[in-house]
């Protein structure tokens, strides 16, 4: 999604949107990064050097792996408990996320999990796993926007007050 102050972008539907599993913030690259950008786009055309990661049948196997992943019963509510929040934090938020957001915490939580090397859930993944997950999912209400919160910020605030 590019930036909504571009010409000729259109924000997407709540319903579209909310099928995107996660929204990451991508920042413009560093002066050097864009440099290399620059001499690698611009100079002789060469074919880049990609080798396979994965076949198709390892990346079922992972996603199958992911959903093994135990949760804790506990955990499992906060999760639904910091959705659900979003749908009642009137102060902040004017449109909250739908269930569609409990199954993407859990599951992105699980795979966080399994990539810092843990075999269950922790409260961490969740918070970590918040923000992305909730992002392109809530609308603000206008008294947050004119105090200058940010969606990042107004997630931070429902994550810190779920137990």
């Amino acid at each position: 999604q590019n930036p909504i102050e571009q010409e000729g972008t259109y924000p997407l539907p709540e319903a579209q949107a909310d099928r995107f599993l996660l929204k990451i913030q991508v920042n413009y690259p560093t002066f050097e990064e864009e440099v290399e950008i620059v001499n690698r786009y611009t100079g002789e055309l060469k074919e880049p050097k990609m080798r396979t990661l994965l076949n198709k049948s390892a990346l079922l196997g992972l996603q199958a792996l992911v959903r093994q992943v135990p949760i804790a019963n506990d955990i499992r509510d906060r999760a639904v408990k910091i959705v659900h929040a979003t749908r009642n934090t009137k102060d902040l938020v004017h449109y909250g996320a739908s269930p569609r957001a409990s199954l993407s915490l859990v599951l992105t939580a699980k795979a966080r999990a399994l990539i810092k090397g843990r075999t269950h859930v922790s409260s961490e993944d969740l918070n970590a796993m918040a923000p992305p997950v909730l992002r392109h999912r809530i609308i603000l209400n206008f008294e947050a926007e004119r105090k200058g919160i940010t969606t990042d910020e107004a997630i931070s605030q429902i994550v810190s007050k779920v137990r």
